[in-house]
């Protein structure tokens, strides 16, 4: 009787843990295939690129999903701005951290918000430095050891920062985008 009653338990456990690590790796890999299948169409669009991909990784719009992209084509005087409280299919995006990016800059308390949105199972929209400027990307994950890892596109290249906090901390701070759902 204690063997079965062993075994039963031992089936159980492992039938829950892969359930939960299969979980896991269906997030991971839906995201993953989201920003892997997603392009940035227009030199200019990486802050509508990015509202896609989190609009793709919410599952409310398509895979083949670009109408804003398209509308916003190669607008090079847009910010997140003409984001900011604006309802797209359910997810209303949020600017967070329009501040002076200077010596007093609140970087403790914009990493705390990044962390508290992950830790929620959302993703984050950053603005950081590139070569052409600033240039948007999407924080997918925080690693053990507290860095926060970002994507983004650059035509259909897959772009990964691991070092996003680093970023950050020397152009003294940023803002981000955050989103909340219906």
């Amino acid at each position: 009787m204690k063997k079965i009653f062993f075994s039963l338990v031992v089936i159980i456990f492992t039938s829950v843990s892969f359930h939960l690590n299969a979980q896991k790796i269906d997030n991971c890999d839906f995201f993953d295939s989201v920003v892997n299948n997603h392009n940035q169409i227009f030199e200019s669009s990486c802050i509508p690129s990015t509202i896609e991909i989190v609009l793709k990784y919410c599952k409310v719009v398509d895979f083949d999903f670009y109408d804003l992209q398209n509308e916003w084509k190669n607008k090079t005087d847009g910010s997140f701005r003409d984001f900011d409280k604006k309802e797209l299919y359910g997810v209303t995006f949020i600017h967070k951290f329009d501040l002076p990016r200077d010596a007093n800059f609140p970087i403790d308390s914009l990493f705390q918000t990044i962390e508290n949105e992950l830790k929620s199972e959302k993703k984050v929209i950053i603005s950081l430095p590139s070569n052409m400027g600033w240039h948007m990307f999407v924080i997918y994950k925080q690693t053990l050891d507290g860095e926060f890892v970002s994507y983004s596109k650059q035509w259909s290249h897959t772009l990964i920062l691991r070092n996003t906090k680093e970023i950050v901390r020397k152009v003294n701070g940023t803002d981000i985008m955050t989103y909340r759902r219906k």
